[in-house]
């Protein structure tokens, strides 16, 4: 007799219904952020910084009147795991900021999605992490991909080697967001949310020195952009997906999160007339297929990752406490 999996019930399929809605809300979202990192016309480092700033201070009055400060789970250990992974989340969007100058939004968005592969090789190589043959044979297809999207021609090592350079810093960004998945992975009891916090909070002493306040005396208006960066792409989205997170399977967030790089690449058509050509275009499939294989491996099936363990004192509020690791499989910028 073979087993069935037991159809979901009204409630699990609304919340997945709901879910799968917050989620497409995120990454619509990030799909926009290019635009406001353009339009707000400051450095990329000044950028980061008041995206930080903002986005502490929407996410810390999320968190405080939510009350999550109390029993909020962190140890020393713990804490100092999501200071290590502020870090690299802080300079991984400083080179993906970057990156758009050099390239375009377009570009430095599906070569920023390949981060599924490094959290993969960085894991077996930090770790000791099982890396198969099938993953090893999936990895190349997406780098082979990667060339493709790229677009790099002979000419482009002759004029200054400026979009080379924008490649490269995408592909750090990428790596950078690897070691923060990596470090945030093995923080465990504590929300997502708070987690979140910290490595925002982290970024605003990390960036003060390189932040030039005097480049911002003429912003006027296109403040706007940056608070926005802040409350939105950082506050109100975060918000959005860990509660989906918390409603969805594996399977479904790995899909959805290729909505943030097919909306980055539609703003950068609609707003700024850039979009790839028809060789790029043939690497984008390459690595949806290969970050979808490698994300998802044997567990394409309803089987959810596996939760944080809840914080203490709020085992009596669970499933809410316990939420899943900051950065599962969907990536966001």
């Amino acid at each position: 007799m073979t087993s069935q999996t037991p159809l979901p019930t009204p409630a699990q399929t609304l919340s997945q219904r709901t879910g799968a809605a917050q989620l497409t809300t995120a990454m619509v979202l990030s799909g926009t952020l290019g635009v406001f990192v353009v339009e707000s016309g400051a450095s990329p480092f000044n950028v980061v910084f008041f995206r930080v700033l903002f986005g502490a201070l929407a996410l810390g009055g999320y968190v405080l009147a939510r009350g999550w400060l109390r029993d909020h789970g962190f140890t020393p250990r713990t804490l100092g795991l999501a200071v290590l992974g502020g870090v690299f989340i802080v300079f991984n969007w400083v080179f993906l900021f970057q990156s758009y100058e050099s390239t375009s939004i377009s570009v430095a968005t599906v070569v920023y999605h390949t981060q599924p592969f490094y959290v993969v090789l960085l894991g077996a190589l930090f770790f000791r992490e099982r890396l198969t043959a099938a993953k090893v044979g999936w990895i190349a297809l997406a780098f082979a991909g990667l060339i493709l999207v790229s677009g790099v021609t002979p000419g482009d090592f002759a004029a200054g080697g400026g979009y080379l350079l924008g490649i490269g810093q995408a592909l750090l960004a990428a790596l950078l967001y690897g070691l923060s998945t990596l470090v945030t992975k093995r923080i465990t009891g504590v929300r997502p949310h708070l987690i979140a916090l910290v490595q925002v909070l982290v970024g605003i002493p990390l960036l003060l020195p390189f932040a030039n306040f005097g480049a911002m005396s003429g912003t006027g208006a296109d403040w706007g952009w940056l608070v926005g960066l802040g409350v939105i792409h950082t506050g109100l989205m975060y918000v959005l997906m860990y509660a989906a997170y918390a409603q969805l399977p594996t399977a479904k967030i790995a899909v959805l999160a290729f909505v943030y790089p097919a909306v980055a690449m539609v703003m950068d058509w609609a707003v700024y007339g850039h979009h790839i050509g028809l060789v790029q275009a043939l690497g984008v499939p390459l690595i949806v297929l290969a970050s979808l294989k490698v994300t998802l491996g044997k567990t394409a099936g309803p089987a959810r990752p596996r939760a944080a363990a809840p914080a203490r004192g709020t085992a009596g509020r669970a499933p809410e406490a316990a939420s899943r690791t900051a950065t599962p499989a969907a990536s966001e910028a």
